[in-house]
């Protein structure tokens, strides 16, 4: 809650703070930010054996296709078997999703997923787990915990 009354900049960089610490927390060993020749990552973690990149967006607006696709170009230049997690505090724009397409090696997660999953206490392994696991079988990458989760915290 103290995060919503910083400063934008400061706001995005407790935001990576906040996520690196709930990956620690769930066990999947988080990276602090880092830099590469030309880019910004905002960190990574590892979900089972697979190394996930991840992304931290708050803006006062849902993120669109553009950012979808500035990542997702991030990831195509990475190892083959990398993937991606974009973290978008206001979530997305439904035109930008469908913009952005299904089949892509990155899922996706709101604030609404954040919350609907400490709420519920769903633990952050299994709702990763989850996403990814409906991702693959459905080629979307953003599915709500809501709709992944159903109210006695069973699957659909």
């Amino acid at each position: 809650m103290r995060v919503t009354s910083l400063q934008a900049h400061e706001r995005g960089y407790a935001f990576e703070t906040f996520l690196k610490r709930s990956f620690d927390m769930a066990g999947l060993t988080a990276r602090e930010p880092f830099r590469n020749t030309g880019e910004q990552i905002d960190g990574s973690f590892l979900l089972g054996e697979e190394t996930y990149l991840f992304e931290a967006k708050w803006h006062s607006a849902p993120t669109g296709v553009a950012d979808l696709h500035v990542f997702h170009g991030k990831l195509e230049q990475k190892a083959a078997w990398a993937r991606g997690l974009f973290v978008s505090y206001n979530g997305f724009t439904p035109d930008g999703l469908s913009a952005f397409g299904s089949g892509k090696r990155l899922i996706c997660m709101d604030g609404r997923d954040i919350y609907d999953a400490l709420d519920r206490q769903i633990p952050l392994k299994a709702v990763l787990e989850r996403k990814v696991r409906r991702a693959a079988e459905t080629g979307r990458p953003f599915i709500p915990v809501r709709e992944l989760f159903d109210q006695n915290g069973g699957s659909r």
